[in-house]
């Protein structure tokens, strides 16, 4: 019960003990005795005074029982209008409203990441990207590597802090994606600024902060310098193949198409093994539809920034376009947003901008790459899909209440939408987290574990 909910219920048990006593004071005092009614009439001559304040007490106990249910009963209840100018089918523009599109098709990860015509995987291209990879010599102090921030082979695929850090002890401003299965995103960095594997390879190395080289010609120089990188462009690109930026990029990407997952229990569940999830996994897999999280990390890879999904014939046309690889965050206001600083950066979002725009990210292996979110601020995963869901979803958490029900009306096309929110309890969310863990690679887990604490994986329950 609120302070100020409180302090009424405190006044108004005041008020009737008070009057309570002055009916019973005047009754004994004064009617009684000038009415010559006996003790039994006393008490129906007091009820008949009392009304107004026995009527008084059934409203305050009312008041009292409404104010300490549990907000999942009364939240449910309530009804927020919204009048909005977008089509309320226009789920792309509200995340937690799906498409009535027939039922959603579960997919597994293609056993192999596919590539651009201009570059083919090769074993060969492959193996010099790899070198390339965990080489710091293309940083300018020769001290951090693509590998230094991705550490594919601790299992995670990220360097564990909030933020990168670069050459000099330097700090970047957002946390390290994890390069697994990152050759199925469309659109790469959190901001998405990238097209291609291929792009986004040449980023950090020129990045002040992070490899800090002053130009790709100077990258090129670097390998073109080093022992053994002339025959392995030669394997690569073919004999006398020059020494590029470009084609460091391309050997780069070659080997990080080789960098992905699909075995993950929730795999072999889909490719037909019914053994392969957990009861709190197969729960947390319903409610991960049911609630909406299917609206943005849907597809193979759990992202609509992802190729995967872009050409799966049976998903929504709208995914294929720029609008739905990216989402605004924060979505709505929460709590969360001034305790983990979320609207600090911006994104891609424009000038003026009070939230973020950031590329949707894949949930692929995410119980293993904490600390979460873009700014690496929340520490345990139970947090992360508070906030998401809050934030993302208007749904109704432990800490942070929402109204259950919105009606949306749009002015455009004279509609009404009713969307009943989620209502998510703590073993709801437990249960969530379970099936995040069903999407993580079992042996990528395990690399984390014997090097470090990782997350606390649920039990089979």
């Amino acid at each position: 019960m609120s302070k100020e909910n409180l302090d009424f219920f405190t006044v108004g048990v005041i008020a009737v003990l008070a009057g309570a006593g002055i009916v019973v004071m005047l009754i004994k005092t004064e009617l009684a005795r000038a009415s010559g009614v006996k003790s039994g009439g006393r008490l129906f001559l007091a009820a008949a005074l009392g009304m107004g304040i026995v009527a008084f007490t059934i409203k305050l106990t009312t008041f009292m029982l409404m104010a300490m249910l549990p907000k999942q009963i009364i939240n449910p209840l309530m009804v927020e209008r919204r009048f909005v100018e977008i089509l309320p089918a226009d789920w792309s523009k509200m995340p937690y409203i799906r498409r009535n599109d027939g039922p959603y098709r579960w997919q597994a990860l293609p056993l192999q990441a596919p590539a651009p015509a201009a570059n083919p995987t090769t074993p060969e291209k492959t193996a010099l990207g790899k070198r390339l990879f965990f080489d710091p010599d293309l940083s300018l102090t020769r001290d951090v590597s693509c590998a230094s921030c991705h550490d594919v082979s601790g299992g995670s695929g990220v360097d564990g802090r909030r933020t990168s850090k670069g050459i000099r002890g330097q700090l970047g401003g957002r946390n390290a994606p994890t390069v697994w299965n990152a050759a199925f995103q469309a659109v790469l960095f959190w901001d998405g600024r990238a097209s291609s594997l291929e792009e986004q390879a040449k980023g950090p190395p020129l990045n002040p902060i992070e490899m800090g080289m002053p130009s790709g010609d100077a990258v090129a120089q670097r390998v073109r310098e080093s022992a053994g990188y002339r025959e392995d462009f030669d394997r690569a690109f073919g004999k006398g193949a020059e020494i590029t930026f470009d084609r460091i990029a391309m050997a780069i990407a070659a080997y990080e198409r080789t960098l992905i997952t699909p075995n993950t229990a929730y795999d072999r569940f889909v490719r037909g093994d019914r053994n392969a999830l957990s009861p709190a996994q197969m729960r947390g897999m319903a409610l991960f539809q049911s609630i909406g999280c299917i609206a943005c990390h849907f597809g193979a890879n759990f992202s609509g920034a992802s190729f995967a999904n872009l050409a799966a014939g049976d998903l929504p046309a709208a995914v294929a376009t720029d609008n739905g690889r990216f989402r605004m965050f924060p979505g709505n206001d929460t709590p969360y947003i001034q305790r983990y600083d979320l609207v600090a950066d911006k994104g891609a979002a424009g000038p003026g901008s009070d939230r973020g725009i950031w590329r949707i990210p894949s949930l692929r292996n995410v119980a293993i790459t904490g600390p979460w979110l873009h700014n690496g601020s929340v520490d345990k995963l139970e947090e992360v899909v508070r906030i998401m869901a809050t934030s993302q979803l208007a749904a109704s958490v432990d800490t942070v209440p929402q109204p259950g029900r919105t009606i949306f009306w749009s002015p455009a096309d004279h509609s009404v939408s009713k969307v009943d929110r989620p209502v998510l309890s703590n073993a709801d969310i437990k249960d969530i987290v379970a099936f995040l863990w069903a999407i993580t690679d079992d042996e990528l887990a395990t690399k984390v574990s014997r090097r470090g604490t990782p997350p606390v994986k649920p039990t089979k329950g």
